[in-house]
């Protein structure tokens, strides 16, 4: 008998249950001794098996709710980072952004252009634009571009989201009315061109259209971009009562919309800018009455810091910070819930990067330059993904941190981290990914220089984000 044969016999497992359970036989009419029980391992708990906290009508599970159920799904509602916001209760700030649009379209019937760095907002500005319109009976149609968008995909979708009710070759009781029947069923098979498109909108009467072509920076069509410039100056020229609303990730307005010389002015181009300290403090606060939670002063400034300017980030941490209150049993959200939920972010962005990037990037970290990473990625921030050394030597005061940054620069151009790119009068730099700049500055502001955001310097006596107070010695 082998081995494993023998253990095979002698294993519990293949033994009935009663020799397992049963008292052994007496041994020549005596009894024999009991055997030692030994003892017996303690039974793993029962954890509750996990569950969705909410169905799909956002109403709370009964399984599997617990006291601080509610209060998650407030948070959750409170702090969107992943999506846009679509309630003017949860709309913080941007309240100049959106009278100059508003003036723009009402008051001087110009088309407008949003532009600016990823994260700021755009969509949740266009978002509450539309229901400030729809509130004052605009007609809105709302369409997110693509890379394969082309203008006559795009002009049907808005074609088909006005009544014949509006046109004026029909009247209110005609029979196209009483049908439901939208432009778009009058149009012909034929490709749409911008002189078409303009005039079938020139026959819009009893109402005004706001068309919003969100995410435009995607289309990769140079001639789709071409057909919307011409059609904004059709539109323009004919006193058309319709206007675009045109917003996409943009340095400048160039970038966005082509062959600007001939519309420029008929049009109203505006950057986002960063978040303000005040508006960053607005949006927690606003979190916090519809949340149900109070950040304390230290878990204030410290997303204020880490947020820089960015509402994305400012949301996303505040969101985590809350909820980590909510698993200890608290509604008081400290700086000690503000310095983990900073810690899980730089975890989320380092996530999203290349694996060569990863390492490049913590070899630089463990060579000490934590600082002076999070000075350029600071800097790139504030300036829509790119900077110059110029504008690093105007945020920082001191120069041998401005020398340490200098030197930095080419080590990180050397290794191909950072993009070299010459213009007419500098040279620019940007992070071969998006994703490396925040990572990078929620990487400085959470281990500076061994302590957590409560000792960081008071942010409020400035209106933009304090780059150099992370980097300074």
């Amino acid at each position: 008998m082998t081995f494993f044969e023998r253990l095979g016999r002698l294993a519990p497992w293949n033994k009935p249950d009663s020799a397992l359970t049963e008292r052994p036989e007496p041994v020549s009419g005596r009894l024999a001794a009991p055997a030692p029980v030994p003892p017996r391992a303690s039974a793993p708990k029962n954890e509750p098996f996990p569950r969705f906290r909410a169905n799909a009508n956002d109403h709370v599970n009964p399984l599997a709710i617990d006291a601080s159920a509610r209060a998650r799904m407030k948070l959750l509602e409170a702090f969107t980072p992943s999506q846009p916001v679509g309630d003017r209760k949860r709309f913080a700030g941007r309240t100049e952004i959106l009278t100059h649009l508003i003036r723009a379209i009402e008051e001087q019937r110009l088309h407008t252009v949003l532009y600016g760095s990823r994260g700021l907002g755009k969509t949740s500005v266009l978002h509450v634009l539309a229901q400030a319109a729809r509130d004052a009976r605009y007609l809105v149609v709302y369409v997110s571009c693509g890379s394969d968008s082309n203008f006559d995909e795009v002009f049907r979708t808005v074609a088909a989201s006005i009544p014949m009710l509006f046109h004026s070759t029909v009247g209110p009781t005609s029979e196209e009315v009483e049908k439901g029947q939208t432009l778009a069923d009058i149009l012909p098979d034929t490709p749409i061109s911008a002189r078409i498109a303009s005039d079938f909108l020139a026959k819009i009467v009893g109402t005004r259209v706001v068309i919003v072509l969100d995410e435009f920076d995607r289309s990769e069509s140079a001639l789709f971009r071409r057909d919307v410039a011409e059609l904004i100056k059709n539109l323009s020229d004919r006193l058309v009562r319709v206007q675009l609303v045109i917003a996409g990730v943009a340095a400048n307005l160039v970038e966005l919309i082509e062959h600007t010389p001939s519309i420029q002015r008929n049009i109203y181009a505006l950057q986002v800018p960063w978040m303000t300290v005040s508006e960053i403090r607005l949006l927690i606060k606003n979190g916090e009455e519809l949340g149900g939670v109070r950040f304390d002063e230290n878990a204030t400034r410290a997303i204020v810091v880490a947020a820089h300017g960015s509402p994305y980030i400012a949301s996303l941490i505040s969101l985590n910070a809350a909820l980590y209150a909510l698993e200890a049993g608290r509604s008081n959200v400290t700086g000690e819930n503000a310095a983990a939920a900073i810690k899980l972010a730089v975890r989320e962005f380092k996530a999203r990067l290349s694996n060569r990037c990863q390492g490049l990037l913590w070899k630089t970290v463990r060579e000490g330059q934590t600082r002076a990473l999070g000075a350029l990625a600071g800097t790139a921030l504030l300036g829509g993904g790119s900077f110059r050394k110029e504008d690093i030597r105007t945020a920082m005061a001191n120069s041998d941190t401005i020398r340490r940054c200098e030197e930095l620069i080419a080590q990180l151009v050397a290794s191909d981290l950072l993009i070299e790119m010459p213009s007419e009068d500098s040279v620019i730099y940007r992070f071969v990914e998006d994703s490396i700049a925040p990572y990078l500055w929620l990487l400085s502001t959470h281990i500076g220089d061994g302590k957590t955001l409560d000792a960081a310097s008071d942010p409020d006596q400035l209106e933009s984000v304090p780059v150099e107070q992370t980097v300074r010695s």
